[in-house]
């Protein structure tokens, strides 16, 4: 998801020019619009100020790029995002779930918070 936040948010702006502004080369900025690398917290931090935008929303985390979620949403997000599938299993109360289920479940669960968040910024 990074990378393609990266991209649409460099615009038309060259590689070149994105990478020397944040002071590396145009080869590792490339690794990171197309996904290869992470870049390191500081860095992150940087792009987000730099095109204006919360470093959750880079990460794919949220749907609008001045949303921030709290630590205990990151926190929960961060868990479910890294957790082994039989503990997913175990969370959701579906023994018998297969993968896909646990994707579908998730993408749900993605889908009420975007909902929620568009019903918050028309208010």
């Amino acid at each position: 998801m990074l990378g393609k936040r990266l991209k649409e948010l460099r615009g038309k702006r060259t590689q070149e020019e994105v990478a020397r502004i944040f002071g590396i080369s145009r080869a590792r900025y490339s690794h990171y619009e197309n996904d290869r690398v992470q870049p390191d917290n500081d860095l992150l931090r940087k792009m987000a100020d730099f095109f204006g935008v919360s470093v959750d929303y880079l990460l794919g985390r949220v749907e609008n790029p001045k949303e921030i979620l709290t630590d205990d949403e990151r926190e929960m997000y961060d868990a479910v995002g890294n957790m082994p599938f039989e503990k997913l299993r175990e969370l959701f109360e579906f023994p018998e779930a297969e993968e896909e289920d646990i994707k579908d479940i998730i993408k749900q669960i993605e889908l009420i918070k975007i909902r929620r968040n568009q019903i918050k910024n028309r208010g």
